[in-house]
């Protein structure tokens, strides 16, 4: 069975909608259980993760979330998903099918952001989608939507607590030195713009930048730099 696992924080405007794309999925045959990691949410985000038929965990930070979420699953496949994402028609069947087929162990999804403009697709596509595409078996990384086997999890010991940034890409690059990775082609996810609308197109892209090199020449940054804050966009973003 597959397990997707979501980690939240006052979620309530974003989830209903993930949740809503994963109820049109059963109508495939999927078999699959939701298990909502919150980290203390003061809205409704813990009632309608059981009103989708979620179970809901004591969370913490993204990270600790996922591992916390994950200790509660009854599947031996993990799909990790933030709680703003939305995924299209077929997202499981597809996925699941390609993952099999390609005998992945761990794998990612090409990130399409919900904008009616074409830069931020274009900034998206040239920066990390085409990258990941080309250099798959050298570059491996993962944001957003994660799928693993839970045995690979367990193996490499869950997401790391301590590092403040860019935890779901060094998860991924660990895993890919054990498992066979891959970038699945035959679906993708949509992301919203949220984060990138708080802090700004440069900014966010220097933060980001700066977390690679120092992942590639230092190792993962374990350090409170950019003061990270769970959830703190504002409900009109």
């Amino acid at each position: 069975m597959l397990s997707i696992v979501i980690p939240t924080l006052n979620e309530e405007d974003y989830l209903p909608q993930l949740l809503e794309c994963l109820r049109k999925q059963r109508r495939g045959g999927n078999d699959f259980e939701i298990v909502v990691a919150d980290a203390g949410s003061q809205d409704r985000t813990r009632e309608i993760a059981r009103a989708f038929g979620g179970k809901v965990v004591e969370g913490g930070l993204p990270a600790k979330g996922r591992n916390q979420g994950v200790r509660e699953t009854e599947g031996d496949l993990l799909l990790f998903l933030d709680a703003d994402v939305i995924l299209p028609k077929g997202f499981l069947e597809k996925t699941i099918k390609e993952f099999r087929e390609r005998r992945l162990d761990i794998a990612t999804f090409p990130i399409i952001p919900l904008s009616e403009k074409r830069g931020p697709k274009i900034v998206f596509n040239f920066f990390y989608n085409y990258p990941l595409k080309v250099l798959e078996d050298k570059w491996a990384h993962g944001a957003m939507g994660i799928l693993v086997k839970k045995w690979l999890h367990q193996k490499i010991g869950g997401f790391d607590e301590k590092i403040k940034i860019a935890e779901d890409h060094h998860y991924v690059q660990r895993a890919s030195k054990i498992g066979k990775f891959g970038m699945i082609k035959s679906s993708r996810i949509f992301v919203s713009l949220r984060r990138i609308k708080k802090e700004g197109w440069v900014r966010t892209g220097l933060k980001y930048t700066f977390a690679e090199l120092h992942m590639k020449f230092k190792g993962p940054i374990r350090k409170e730099i950019f003061q990270y804050k769970f959830n703190h966009y504002d409900k009109d973003d």
